[in-house]
């Protein structure tokens, strides 16, 4: 009896165990130009259209980007003093954050008119959302959900088979998860948005190739998914490509 008790204990501890960890890769469908000055913090697709926020003191805008050439069909520039980062559009509204300055700023989503500006609590790193809520990262293994001023209605911890993932970065809602770059490495996690628990990561190393380097080219950043299309895109800073990936995973 006590035999098959442990039996039963121990089929009930793996049963509850953490679930397996997904593999994939990216590979590449099509590319695009991508303007090498682009410092790319925030990328999405809203209605079709692609748009890009930049980051680096003095150097900071934020784009409505043509995608077959790469160039700025529109572009508002910021103050020296303020270093961009993410950037999403919201309840008709475009929401751009700032790195250091704890500030974030608001703009109309339809005309691109500066709206106002909000003190920001924390560092700004990446932010997304689901439809419902805006969900932002600030560089550590947190999450925070929020509503359109920014008041945090709760927050997750990310973590891979029990670890916390740090430099959450640029992050992207698809499909019900959001997926997230860790900045300074070659991968994107996929993260359970109820409980933060990281369901798959994917490899992107060799996404942009060696010949297509220079000295001002800096790491992977940058996720965006058309909606309408269901095609998902990657860049990084000063990249010259944009890919169109498909996401497989691996054997």
């Amino acid at each position: 009896m006590r035999l098959i008790l442990s039996i039963l204990v121990s089929l009930i501890l793996i049963s509850c165990g953490p679930a397996e960890v997904r593999e994939y890769k990216a590979e590449v469908v099509a590319e695009y130009p991508h303007d090498v000055e682009s410092y790319t913090q925030g990328l999405f697709f809203q209605d079709g259209q692609m748009y890009e926020s930049t980051g680096l003191h003095g150097k900071s805008t934020f784009r409505k980007v043509d995608m077959q050439t790469g160039e700025a069909l529109e572009k508002i520039t910021f103050n020296e003093k303020y270093f961009i980062e993410g950037s999403v559009m919201f309840k008709d509204n475009l929401y751009v954050l700032t790195w250091e300055s704890r500030a974030a700023f608001v703009y109309d989503a339809n005309t691109l008119e500066f709206k106002t500006s909000w003190k920001y609590p924390r560092e700004g790193w990446g932010i997304t959302t689901d439809g419902k809520q805006l969900i932002a990262s600030d560089g550590s293994s947190m999450l925070y959900f929020m509503d359109e001023n920014f008041k945090v209605g709760r927050k997750v911890v990310v973590k891979l088979e029990d670890r916390p993932v740090r430099w959450l970065n640029e992050l992207e809602y698809i499909d019900g998860k959001i997926w997230a770059n860790v900045y300074t490495t070659d991968e994107i996690v996929m993260i359970n948005p109820k409980d933060g628990r990281v369901e798959g990561v994917i490899d992107c190393h060799g996404l942009l190739p060696d010949k297509l380097r220079a000295v001002g080219t800096d790491v992977l950043n940058g996720i965006a998914y058309d909606s309408r299309t269901g095609k998902i895109y990657l860049t990084g800073k000063n990249w010259p490509r944009l890919y169109e990936v498909r996401i497989i995973e691996k054997k």
